[in-house]
């Protein structure tokens, strides 16, 4: 394990200054199209047998990670908790019922239309996907990455608000897709379909569940945190909190990265005003912004190499493709026009839809669920969709994001 996570380190640290020395982007996407391209480099070595054993070897190193219990049982938990610690309690109030419909009922209707329409469009190209592995992919690939969205909204210039209603959607509707993710999987293993009182049980339990748990967590470490004016103890109760926490809500059966958000929320508004001392907040500042960057690092590292493992055929490239263009339409579907629609109700500047549509990227979750798929020949064709859709979202979408962005907004003001 101790090997495992050096070398992971060390591939990191060494992409990232190539990326930085070198090409210019931004780190995470940077360090991840490194990632790719030496992987993709050592598969045409290999097909023309001048690899010299690399192919072998980067994949036996990739196997012995599990990509979706690292990230699912390990990095998230640090990364939502990170990500929370900086949103604005207050300003998120007041967005607090877009942001709990665009999470909620908007990654329900994109499940179910992405579902369908992969459903129906697979067929064309030669894919044979039955109708509850589509729903099950519809469910993971929905979900906005919050490791990918929030690190590019960093960068990107959008309107306070805007950020704000991305970022917020982004945090809780992972929690959401995982729920309705292992309730569809529940229904593919079992072969039966749950009664609505059945789901909405699960759904109000691990949701619910999850929320009131972060709530009371949050509120034993500001305890704790008020208690005491050391910044080395009070580090250590922030990231005793995350990762104890986390466990325990895995445990209880509850969501974890619902929980953490919450919990990251509380300390970093309560705490943080209440709880801190100016050095104390210094310090925690600097741990979590630099324990988040170096972790998401690795994460898109470790993204950029799972290539070596997902079988590629020209009618899955074609699936692909088609995945693509479907995850966009059900977004435009399910979050661009209710918002252009309803702009009255979300109160954001013209053009938000647009950005919205755009700035839906999907990242590690996703690839971590289709990870944990029963093994067969529908999760290797999931993993292979949900891949195409990760690189293309990352890679094209949030290099781009930023003139979205700025498009957009020009264009609104315009229209003002």
């Amino acid at each position: 394990m101790l090997d495992i996570a050096a070398a992971c380190l060390v591939i990191t640290a060494l992409l990232a200054y190539v990326n930085h020395r070198f090409v210019g982007l931004p780190t995470t996407i940077g360090v991840m199209a490194i990632a790719l391209l030496l992987s993709l480099a050592i598969v045409l070595l290999n097909a023309v047998g001048l690899d010299h054993g690399l192919r072998r070897y980067e994949e036996s190193f990739v196997r012995s990670i599990d990509f979706s219990d690292v990230l699912m049982q390990g990095m998230l938990s640090l990364l939502l908790f990170a990500g929370a610690l900086h949103v604005n309690l207050s300003e998120l109030k007041t967005y607090r019922w877009q942001v709990g419909v665009l999470a909620l009922v908007g990654t329900l209707a994109s499940t179910v239309a992405v579902g369908f329409g992969m459903w129906m469009v697979l067929p064309w190209i030669g894919i044979e996907l039955p109708l509850l592995y589509c729903l099950l992919f519809g469910a993971l690939i929905s979900p906005t990455d919050p490791i990918a969205v929030m690190g590019i909204l960093k960068s990107a210039g959008a309107p306070k608000n805007l950020e704000l209603v991305v970022a917020g959607e982004s945090l809780f509707n992972d929690g959401i897709g995982v729920v309705i993710f292992a309730l569809v999987l529940g229904m593919v293993t079992s072969g039966s379909v749950p009664t609505a009182g059945v789901a909405f049980e699960l759904l109000a339990r691990e949701a619910g569940g999850g929320l009131a748990f972060g709530f009371g967590l949050g509120y034993a470490t500001y305890r704790l945190l008020k208690s005491v004016d050391h910044y080395q103890v009070e580090v250590l109760l922030t990231l005793a909190a995350v990762l104890g926490g986390y466990a325990l809500a895995s445990h209880l059966h509850i969501s974890g990265p619902l929980a953490m958000v919450v919990t990251g929320v509380m300390i970093g508004n309560r705490g943080r005003a209440h709880a801190m001392s100016d050095t104390t907040r210094r310090y925690i500042d600097m741990f979590w912004e630099l324990l988040d960057e170096i972790l998401n690092a690795v994460l898109f590292v470790l993204i950029g190499m799972e290539v070596l493992l997902i079988a590629f055929s020209a009618p899955v490239l074609f699936g692909g493709a088609t995945a693509i263009a479907v995850t966009l339409a059900a977004r435009w579907l399910t979050v661009g026009v209710p918002v252009g629609a309803l702009r009255g109700f979300f109160r954001l500047p013209a053009g938000s839809a647009q950005v919205l549509t755009w700035g839906g990227l999907r990242g590690g979750i996703s690839v971590a669920l289709a990870l944990s798929l029963p093994a067969g020949e529908e999760r290797d064709t999931i993993l292979a969709l949900t891949y195409c859709v990760v690189v293309f979202s990352i890679l094209v979408q949030g290099l781009s994001i930023g003139k979205v962005i700025r498009r957009a907004m020009v264009s609104a003001s315009g229209r003002n």
